[in-house]
């Protein structure tokens, strides 16, 4: 899960998805990790309101601690599952040449939103726009977990 800080929507995307993988049984068969593109925060939690957003829905994400998106990531991991366009664009063109991962839309990829549609950035905003984040990657993680159950011989 990759966005701008690695502080809001990513974290809040890893915690997502490792609670669905968890309650179904998957947390072994899928690696998740999340990354930022710049390392303004690193090494540090997920900002304070992202962590109230997921405990509000029974998911800890305080232990997660910010990190830069590393040429390593373009081959230790399948896929670089992005929150908005700018981030897959810059996700993209830092991709070594010999890549693994394959980079795409969050909500796109999963099938819960169109092919352009993005994880607003609730950095700025409020607790509702922290919300509306937190339903997008949930619906996406609970997407993803959907796919993974369909395909018994991948997960």
């Amino acid at each position: 899960m990759v966005c701008l800080g690695n502080i809001c929507r990513s974290p809040m995307a890893e915690g997502a998805l490792r609670a669905r993988l968890h309650a179904a049984g998957l947390a072994t068969a899928v690696e998740v990790d999340s990354a930022g593109l710049g390392d303004w925060h690193a090494g540090r939690p997920p900002d304070a309101r992202a962590i109230a957003c997921a405990a509000r829905h029974g998911v800890d994400i305080g232990g997660q601690r910010a990190r830069r998106l590393r040429d390593a990531d373009h081959h230790d991991f399948d896929l670089l599952l992005c929150a908005d366009a700018q981030v897959l664009h810059a996700v993209r063109a830092a991709a070594p040449t010999d890549a693994r991962a394959r980079s795409a839309l969050l909500l796109a990829w999963s099938g819960t939103g169109d092919a352009g549609d993005e994880v607003p950035d609730p950095y700025a905003g409020s607790t509702a726009d922290f919300e509306r984040a937190w339903s997008l990657v949930d619906a996406a993680a609970a997407a993803i977990v959907a796919m993974l159950q369909q395909r018994p011989g991948d997960a």
